[in-house]
């Protein structure tokens, strides 16, 4: 079993918030500010504002995409700097 990660990151500079699964927090956040994803690379710096482990990549890819939790989440991160993890 593999642990996967649904993140969720602020630029420091816009505020915009992006959603996304990843296996490594810590080289998908390095890869954002590096500007080595397309729908980030334009802004940045970027931030990690809250991570939930996950059981699997699929589940990974379910909570991103559909779990209500985090899209009611989102907008209290806005201005969070607050780090989660569960």
């Amino acid at each position: 079993m593999e642990i996967y990660y649904v993140y969720i990151i602020r630029c420091n500079t816009s505020g915009t918030l992006y959603k996304g699964y990843t296996k490594n927090i810590p080289n998908r956040l390095k890869q954002h500010n590096n500007g080595e994803s397309r729908f980030t690379r334009k802004m940045g710096p970027w931030s990690l504002i809250y991570a939930e482990k996950c059981i699997s990549k699929k589940e990974a890819r379910i909570r991103e995409k559909t779990d209500q939790t985090i899209q009611q989440k989102i907008p209290r991160m806005a201005m969070s700097t607050t780090h989660q993890l569960r």
